[in-house]
């Protein structure tokens, strides 16, 4: 977020502060002067909205488009002999949470909007309405990693690493998004938005040319930051300063330097500070003595203040920034908690660190439509799989599951109000050969411990019979099976089709190059299709951090998503398979893919009849069928329509999916239901979910066993081609 209106005020206000500049020039004085290679530390987080520069992006994400957009970027400064170092958020802070929901219940507003744009025009909506391909944060690092570039995942505050790295080593710059980058001492910060890659020029913020234009000592940014508003402090807490400081300002203010109203505050809180410090007293600890804050106001002003300040630079100590240790610490060997924090920095793993050492995970937003009850958000998909693996990190051999806490998880979906987290009890993992050991996992050596680990791995998700597929199929095909496999047995409403939409783009992606890709033409859109790829890329992630929890038996490179998804491929399957088209189109008439998708899809089928889920086929209506009918239906009413009613196999029971008693945050640690309070919107949400959470653990929704008992909502007869009408439900 950064400092609130302070970037704007030196564009608008001070623009002598804003130096366009050129980096390629920039590099070679910066060689000259220092002798070494000019190095950019870049803020990644800041760029993903700048990189995303492909035209589809509501489909789950061109993720062969996009790592080749990366490697131009990336080559661009090369030539220019720049270094690149990158850096990403690794944690959310404590005291960062509150902002991080606001910004997510913001971004809840927009997936709203997109998907009723969607069924009511059956296009992606317009650039407004932009948001990034779920999971794009977490596959960005590997792909920046597998193009050669040094990644680091920060274990605190990224903005605060940038800046620490960056003056440590003597880099010619940070490049990134954020105001804080003005208040911290470190090198000069350059704009990525400002950034035009083809001549390398962008925007310069002089910090030192800002301060002698307001008239501010450099050592009293960091109050001011504070006082307007940043991560640590909000603007409504420091409300009371502001208004003294603005009602001054109208009182004193002179026509000789008139300044915009969106800058005047800024020049209000200077001039307070100004009449505050004297040349003896112009550090922030001293002038901050002076304001008028309560005890609590002051303390806090002070944490704000120390953010700032960076190694070498905290002389004076305003409070004390050392954590408590967490509670899931006792429970880890020292060794894997060390390798965990080399992995997590390295940015080679996921979820891994923060489960282990803080007992928290988060997820941002995905692309969920909150009117569509039937599929599940996918923090319920894949709660399963992420409690066995809390279950592989925190229950030893040993362990006792009541000793140790429930892992909080703070996950964006619809129906959730983000009050506190859910608390999530690890589940155990038990193999044929007994629970695996963390340690052998991890630092073992030899087949059998590789064999471990690989059914380590699969038995997470439920699919210990692929150990036997590997080395039969390539490992990024096996993932794909894999998480399907996984995501039939967890959504009831998952049909053959969609099974084959899944498998088929899977299968066909190296077929395409990145440009076929994005020239795939798509008659319309489908709301469901959408959220199905969204669903899946979230899954490669879950696929990522079990790969990690379980000694990374396959490579991380086999489960990143350009080699198993494409978003704007699946829609065109999804399409296609909902029209009844034949597997010989399915599969582009490639007949060692038709080979491989009939043997991957007999392997899928068996292994869910063997745990009783019968996939059944079940065709839908798209935009494209709707549009060939008589007038006064349309994709919002048929999308719609699939909320209502039952699902086939008996998916909506009596039971509510909160009556059944998911217990959210039962702090007893018993396995009595309990339901969570304050949250009665979820019901109306997801009334047909159904989860008994019992201590074991060993829940899954209730299977379909059969063939359908009743037909779900309206019914619309197509004419097709031929005599026979089709019929398509919806």
């Amino acid at each position: 977020m950064g400092v609130k209106g302070l970037q704007s005020f030196m564009e608008r206000c001070c623009p002598e502060a804003c130096v366009t500049v050129n980096l390629r020039e920039m590099a070679r004085r910066h060689a000259a002067q220092t002798q070494q290679d000019p190095t950019l530390v870049v803020d990644g987080m800041a760029c993903l909205c700048h990189w995303y520069s492909c035209e589809d992006w509501v489909c789950g994400g061109q993720w062969k488009e996009y790592v080749d957009v990366l490697k131009s970027w990336v080559d661009a400064f090369t030539s220019a002999g720049i270094q690149l170092v990158f850096f990403f958020d690794g944690v959310v802070e404590q005291r960062k949470r509150q902002e991080w929901i606001k910004r997510r219940r913001r971004v809840n507003g927009d997936v709203s909007k997109i998907f009723r744009h969607i069924k009511e025009h059956g296009e992606k909506p317009h650039k407004e309405l932009f948001c990034l391909p779920s999971a794009l944060a977490t596959f960005t690092p590997f792909a920046l990693r597998f193009l050669g570039k040094p990644v680091f995942c920060s274990v605190r505050e990224a903005d605060y690493e940038i800046a620490s790295y960056a003056r440590q080593y003597g880099s010619m710059g940070i490049l990134g998004q954020d105001s804080d980058f003005i208040i911290y001492d470190s090198v000069p910060y350059f704009s990525v938005a400002k950034l035009r890659i083809n001549s390398l020029t962008t925007v310069m913020y002089d910090r030192e040319r800002l301060c002698r234009t307001i008239g501010l000592p450099v050592t009293l940014l960091p109050l001011l930051a504070c006082l307007l508003g940043n991560d640590v402090v909000s603007e409504e807490q420091m409300q009371s300063i502001r208004n003294n400081a603005m009602a001054t300002y109208r009182k004193n203010c002179s026509a000789s330097r008139p300044c915009a109203p969106q800058g005047q505050m800024v020049v209000a809180l200077t001039q307070l500070l100004r009449s505050l410090s004297t040349r003896e007293e112009e550090d922030a600890g001293s002038v901050l003595q002076s304001l008028n804050l309560t005890a609590s106001q002051r303390d806090l002003v002070q944490q704000g203040i120390f953010s700032y300040l960076l190694p070498g630079q905290n002389d004076f100590k305003l409070f004390d920034g050392s954590e408590t240790p967490s509670a899931f610490e006792k429970h880890i060997n020292p060794e894997i908690l060390k390798a965990c924090r080399q992995k997590h920095v390295a940015a080679e793993g996921f979820m891994v660190y923060n489960v282990v050492c803080a007992g928290v995970t988060e997820c941002s937003n995905s692309l969920e439509d909150e009117e569509d009850t039937e599929l599940l958000p996918q923090a319920v998909v894949y709660k399963p799989c992420r409690q066995r693996i809390y279950g592989l990190l925190l229950l030893g051999q040993d362990a006792n599951t009541s000793d140790v806490p429930a892992v909080k998880e703070w996950f964006v979906y619809p129906g959730n109000p983000l009050k506190e987290p859910d608390m999530v009890h690890p589940v155990t993992v038990n193999l044929p050969c007994g629970r695996p050991c963390l340690e052998q996992l991890w630092f073992g050596n030899g087949p059998e411990v590789f064999a471990l680990r690989l059914a380590t791995f699969f038995l997470i998700f439920d699919c210990s019979e692929y150990t036997e597929l590997y080395g039969a199929i390539e490992n990024s095909l096996l993932a794909a099976l894999c998480l399907v496999t996984y995501i039939v047995q967890q959504v009831e409403s998952l049909s053959e089709e969609d099974v084959d939409a899944y498998l088929s783009q899977a299968l066909c992606l190296k077929l395409y190059s990145p440009q076929q890709l994005q020239n795939i033409e798509l008659p319309a859109l489908s709301s469901r299709a959408v959220q199905l790829g969204s669903l899946f890329v979230r899954g490669l992630s879950h696929l990522l951090g079990a790969n990690t929890a379980s000694g990374g038996p396959l490579r991380s490179d086999d489960l990143m998503p350009w080699h198993s998804f494409d978003g704007r491929l699946f829609h065109s399957k999804y399409l296609l398979a909902h029209s009844g088209k034949e597997n010989s189109e399915l599969l582009d008439n490639n007949m060692s893919c038709i080979s491989l998708f009939l043997q991957m899809k007999e392997q899928l089928l068996e292994t869910c009849k063997k745990r009783g889920r019968i996939l059944q086929s079940r065709p839908r209506a798209t935009q494209q069928h709707l549009k060939a009918t008589a007038t006064g239906f349309s994709l919002s009413a048929g999308e719609r329509g699939r909320g209502r009613g039952g699902t086939s196999g008996g998916h909506r029971g009596r039971w509510g999916w909160r009556e059944r008693g998911e217990d959210r945050r039962d702090r007893s640690g018993s396995d009595r239901p309990c339901d969570r309070a304050g949250n009665q919107d979820f019901h109306s949400f997801y009334p047909n979910y159904q989860n008994a959470q019992h201590q074991d653990m060993s829940w899954r929704p209730r299977l379909s066993r059969g063939p359908s008992r009743h037909l779900r909502g309206d019914t619309i007869w197509l004419q097709g081609s031929t005599s026979k009408p089709q019929v398509y439900f919806f």
